[in-house]
């Protein structure tokens, strides 16, 4: 949480959310969880330092879907669409997915997907996906 927070103002964090891994890759379940940071950096450079927070805990890309130790996807950046060069925000597949909009949406629920609607209506839609909320506190060191 201490390298997020040196990227901004940590302003919301959700609860673990339990849910079974996507593909076809064998794995176990995956935690899942949303951070909200009030930050000044631009989309790219705060990429960036996401994808070296996941490099420093041990994050090797292999394929698709698979086993990963952390993964850290940039969802939204306000109102912005951004599309290109490994960056596409709002996260492409965002709204079809439960274990993202769950935990979105109990720190932001007035949240709106660019071109998609409210973070609660998209939850609305997915409700036949199975996450499971687990842990209301947590810290990562």
């Amino acid at each position: 949480m201490a390298r997020l927070g040196a990227l901004g103002i940590v302003t919301g964090v959700s609860s673990l959310w339990e849910t079974a891994p996507m593909g076809d890759v064998a794995q176990g379940d995956y935690l899942n969880a949303a951070i909200r940071l009030d930050t000044v950096m631009a989309p790219r450079p705060l990429l960036h330092h996401f994808l070296g927070i996941e490099a420093d805990a041990g994050r090797e890309r292999r394929e698709r879907w698979g086993p990963r130790t952390l993964d850290l996807d940039l969802l939204l950046y306000g109102d912005a669409v951004i599309v290109g060069d490994g960056l596409e925000v709002p996260h492409p597949r965002m709204a079809e997915r439960r274990f993202v909009l769950a935990p979105l949406a109990e720190i932001w629920p007035d949240a709106v997907v660019p071109g998609q609607g409210m973070v609660t209506d998209l939850l609305i839609r997915v409700k036949d996906q199975v996450v499971t909320r687990i842990e209301t506190e947590w810290l990562i060191g």
